[in-house]
């Protein structure tokens, strides 16, 4: 499948919802594969809106997954980012543009009611990243050393 990967540039990604939102539930990855966690993070966002592609990319995949809809997007940096749940006005194999509606947001995701939407973002087949990182990438700050 590949080459190496590079880090996705700087401004390449945008908020799937149009714009900074209130983050429900953050990124809780499993201590294990198989383990219990939260892949993704919960974004507010009012059921009906539109949720948009945060990069440029290929439709992977719109559909139907444990009786969620979903769409996941391939992009050229080796990240996928999925959005659940929503009802796609995209299919498989269609190029979209950072910003471009893919679909809806539907109801029910989160058990306390509220509607959100779930963005995630993998390097791997389950390699999951916070797709936060996306929107700003780590920022490292060196300390100075004491005494000098």
């Amino acid at each position: 499948v590949g080459g190496p990967r590079t880090p996705a540039p700087r401004g390449r990604y945008g908020w799937p919802t149009g714009g900074p939102t209130d983050v429900l539930e953050g990124f809780d990855p499993p201590a294990a594969v198989w383990s219990a966690g939260h892949r993704g993070v919960d974004l507010a966002l009012v059921a009906g809106s539109p949720v948009l592609a945060a990069g440029d990319g290929t439709v992977i995949f719109a559909g139907v997954v444990a009786g969620r809809p979903v769409v996941s997007i391939d992009h050229a940096d080796g990240i996928r980012t999925t959005y659940e749940p929503v009802e796609p006005s995209v299919a498989a194999g269609d190029a979209v543009r950072r910003g471009q509606a893919i679909g809806v947001l539907v109801a029910g995701h989160r058990s306390d009611g509220a509607d959100a939407l779930h963005w995630g973002a993998r390097t791997g087949a389950k390699s999951y990243i916070d797709p936060l990182r996306l929107l700003r990438p780590a920022v490292i700050r060196l300390k100075p050393l004491s005494g000098r």
